[in-house]
């Protein structure tokens, strides 16, 4: 909408850069393009204002297919004005001089004319094809029936239209009938999830019972090293009672023989001893044998006083001392024989 402001009986007004501005003054035209600003009396002005941007046209309609299902399509037409002069010698533009507000409703006719048009080139697709495939494909088929009908449509030229672009946003059926087309597929969705769930399962299962079959070797090949390991521990005990065995077989005969040779060599001892006894006693006999008695006797006294007990004081009277002194000077019977 344009801008327009007041002062004292002018008014004047300024456009935007999308809005094409055309200024007739006593049915001549005074000024005309867009983004452009002027002043003006409102009693002798016509002012048109017609928008020259892209407009987004939002349209849905209600069809039926073929095998007589109703469905409703929702389409966008993007369109501009391309012509504006022409557009608003066809259509109401004009604007309120003091407001700048339309006077009619032009955009509204425009989107009349866009969404009859694309209506009727879709309904003479859906009336052609059944309801799946009009779901499935249809609006592919739609939007190049309706691009192709608006491109062709006499009147939008006419009116400084051109159509940008068709968009068919979707073809939808009914809510019950979109909930039973729906109930299939899920359906197969459903049973493709729980062929999911039981293979994995099955997977699961597969891959426990794996497990546990590893699991199983491990413990039989735990079993068999342990038996292996006892076997090789009574292996090694016996090996060591054997050394052992031998060891002290070895270390008896060792013994034994040391016991033989020592007494073997005691024995040889006492025989020489016994040897050398035998001979100093055989010499000492002969000495004494050889000797006179009376140094026998004196040996003897010796002897025997070695052997007695300590004498701190002897006291020998006259005849004791006179009678082992007479004993002493005579010769014995043996001798004198």
């Amino acid at each position: 909408m344009a801008d327009i402001t007041r002062r004292l009986g002018w008014r004047h007004l300024r456009s935007a850069p999308t809005a094409h501005i055309r200024h007739h003054r006593h049915g001549r035209l005074v000024h005309d393009g867009r983004g452009i600003g002027f002043w003006y009396r409102s009693l002798s002005a016509a002012l048109s204002e017609v928008p020259v941007d892209d407009r987004e046209l939002a349209m849905a309609f209600h069809g039926r297919t073929a095998d007589f299902q109703d469905v409703t399509v929702q389409a966008t037409v993007t369109y501009r004005i391309s012509d504006p002069a022409q557009a608003a010698d066809r259509l109401d533009f004009s604007v309120d001089p003091d407001t700048g507000t339309w006077r009619g409703t032009p955009l509204e006719q425009i989107a009349t004319l866009l969404t009859e048009t694309a209506q009727q080139h879709a309904l003479d697709v859906l009336t052609g094809i059944p309801l799946a495939d009009a779901l499935a494909n249809g609006a592919a088929r739609v939007r190049e029936r309706v691009a192709a009908g608006l491109a062709a449509e006499p009147r939008l030229p006419a009116t400084g239209i051109d159509v940008v672009t068709v968009r068919v946003v979707a073809i939808r059926p009914e809510a019950e009938v979109e909930r039973a087309l729906r109930t299939p597929a899920r359906e197969r969705i459903q049973q493709e999830a729980d062929r999911a769930t039981y293979e994995r399962r099955a997977v699961a299962v597969e891959r426990e019972r794996a497990i546990a079959e590893n699991e199983l070797a491990s413990r039989i090949e735990l079993a068999r090293r342990e038996e292996q390991l006892v076997e090789q521990r009574g292996t090694n005990s016996r090996r060591e009672a054997e050394e052992a065995a031998a060891a002290d077989g070895v270390q008896a005969e060792a013994q034994a023989a040391r016991t033989t040779r020592l007494a073997r060599a005691d024995a040889e001892a006492t025989r020489a001893k016994g040897a050398a006894r035998a001979e100093a006693q055989a010499a000492w006999l002969r000495a004494h044998g050889e000797t006179d008695p009376a140094t026998l006797h004196a040996l003897a006294a010796t002897r025997a006083a070695e052997n007695l007990p300590r004498i701190d004081s002897v006291t020998l009277s006259p005849d004791v001392l006179g009678a082992l002194l007479g004993r002493l000077g005579r010769p014995s019977a043996g001798t004198d024989a």
